[in-house]
């Protein structure tokens, strides 16, 4: 599966996108009005990562993308480090790899090492 884009809707979007450059080197510099004015990076490998404000009061806080890692025990502490709740930690599961989760603001991050 080929993920296209990762939108993060929270009311803290400049904690989030510190956060995302903080813990993944990425920078959401750009603003996409036609993402509801999400502020967007790309990855090297062509995903979008977009976090933006709830476009209404209705909308909450939502996402949960698993992001692939290279050393999920050191990526963990710089979650930690950067003010994440590790709410799992590095579970192994099966053959397929290890995950984990943390959340920052109420925003559920996922990590997975192959």
């Amino acid at each position: 599966m080929h993920v296209h884009y990762v939108e993060i809707v929270s009311t803290s979007v400049d904690a989030q996108c510190s956060f995302l450059k903080q813990v993944y080197g990425l920078s959401c510099d750009t603003m996409v009005e036609d993402l509801g004015n999400a502020r967007v990076a790309t990855m090297p490998n062509g995903v979008l990562v977009g976090v933006r404000s709830p476009l209404g009061d209705h909308e909450q806080p939502i996402v949960r993308t698993y992001f692939e890692v290279s050393d999920i025990m050191a990526a963990m502490r710089r979650a930690e480090a950067a003010g994440a709740l590790i709410a799992y930690p590095p579970t192994k599961q099966g053959e397929t790899g290890t995950w984990a989760i943390c959340i920052l603001d109420g925003i559920q991050y996922g990590l997975w090492q192959k």
